[in-house]
């Protein structure tokens, strides 16, 4: 069984020293939806929740919580992101969620991706929380992560 690397001999939480690996392009793919009722998915996509544009507001609160992750999550390594997208769906009984983070570092972007994920669907969920009691959020996962070596 591997050893956790977030805790140290004395089984403490620490943060990981990433110093001594090298710098790499990482990237992470995460995935989520929320379940919502059919007529709160027809007011969110002719824009008529009372809150505004739930799409938009939802991608653009994921973007900025991957950039805020290390602020949320105790051991996450502070990180200046490359890259960060998310994308909304709606699908027939739900919204799905997809945030991908990029970044040239020492360490990966997975809590990001998943961080974003996250908020963005928590956003749609405060925003359409006054005409749908039954919504619910679910199955956030990573979907990949990837590492590539940078070029001279």
């Amino acid at each position: 069984m591997k050893r956790l690397t977030h805790i140290d001999a004395r089984g403490k939480a620490k943060m990981v020293d990433v110093s001594a690996k090298p710098v790499q392009v990482r990237e992470a793919v995460a995935i989520g939806s929320i379940h919502l009722q059919p007529a709160t998915l027809r007011l969110i996509k002719s824009n008529q929740i009372a809150k505004g544009d739930v799409l938009n507001t939802a991608r653009l609160a994921g973007i900025q919580a991957a950039k805020r992750t290390s602020e949320l999550i105790p051991l996450c390594h502070p990180l200046s992101l490359t890259h960060v997208d998310v994308e909304l769906r709606v699908q027939s009984d739900r919204v799905e969620v997809t945030a991908t983070a990029r970044i040239a570092a020492q360490t990966g972007v997975e809590m990001e991706a998943l961080t974003a994920v996250s908020i963005a669907a928590l956003t749609i969920y405060d925003m359409c929380k006054a005409v749908d009691k039954k919504m619910v959020i679910g199955r956030i996962r990573l979907l990949k992560k990837t590492k590539t070596t940078c070029a001279p």
